[in-house]
């Protein structure tokens, strides 16, 4: 199998006696936010445990809060690397936000977009490197005001990545949001993303409140133009290990290998591609 060319979904608890029976083929690895999981013990714990010596595993954090005011939390830094080393994952990717700054505010909240941001940003990412002596992969979010942005969302995420020196997870449905909601060209802003620093890919679905507004829910399922921006991205950038995202609504697991197939069908037609123009 070409390494790239991995699907992968988010593992929710309810899914953990389905999973620990039997896994399907069809899912090449599973991603978790450790805070949600590496404090859990007893049934879930063992379960845990049991699919993460069997599967491939790929950690997705929800409050490093990369971007906030207050200093970083060392220690709950040091408990990834503890969960990290643990169940032997390798893969650690957050988001290019904060969520904390006097108090935790329990949501992903936008980084002003300027160079001062992107200086402060770059140095905390190095910090928290050298503690969990791993990568830290940064994904864009989507974002619904951008106040005191003195570039744009392109040039921070860019200036982010280049002065970090890291990788990037790139949300292809992030993208499409953002493209509906502040008017921008999704392909154009795809096809800028740097194809050297790209590490995997994320695709989900959102609820559409108004016609010129998307909220990221991950509640949905996948839409036309979402599935063909991931196409463009094949296309653009080349086959990536690409995770599905289902945080709520979930249907029953062979309506999410649906699109998990979807998923896995793009990558070997673009591979395919690839063979026809070598």
């Amino acid at each position: 199998m070409d390494e790239r060319a991995k699907v992968g979904l988010g593992l929710r608890r309810e899914m953990l006696d389905e999973f620990c029976q039997s896994s399907p083929q069809e899912i090449n690895f599973f991603e978790v936010a450790p805070e949600n999981w590496m404090t859990l013990g007893g049934k879930y714990g063992r379960q845990f445990k049991q699919l993460t010596e069997q599967h491939e595993f790929f950690c997705h954090g929800l409050s490093l809060s990369i971007g906030g005011p207050a200093a970083l939390d060392v220690q709950f830094v040091k408990n990834i690397k503890s969960f990290m080393d643990e169940h032997k994952i390798s893969v650690y990717s957050e988001h290019l936000s904060y969520c904390s700054g006097i108090g935790h505010m329990y949501d992903l909240m936008p980084i002003p977009f300027t160079e001062e941001a992107v200086h402060y940003v770059a140095k905390r990412v190095k910090q928290v490197e050298d503690i969990l002596e791993r990568a830290l992969i940064l994904e864009n979010v989507s974002f619904y005001t951008a106040p005191g942005a003195q570039m744009s969302e392109l040039e921070f995420v860019t200036a982010v990545l280049d002065e970090a020196d890291c990788k990037m997870l790139l949300d292809v449905n992030n993208i499409y949001v953002n493209s509906i909601n502040h008017q921008y060209d999704a392909k154009v802003f795809l096809r800028a993303m740097p194809t050297e620093r790209i590490e995997y890919l994320h695709i989900a679905g959102h609820y559409e409140e108004d016609k010129d507004l998307i909220v990221d829910t991950h509640g949905a399922d996948v839409i036309s133009p979402v599935w063909e921006l991931l196409a463009e991205c094949y296309q653009t950038h080349g086959v990536f290990p690409t995770l599905l995202e289902r945080d709520f609504n979930i249907p029953e697991t062979p309506v999410l290998l649906e699109e998990i197939n979807q998923i896995a069908q793009y990558q070997q037609l673009e591979i395919a591609n690839l063979a026809r123009r070598a």
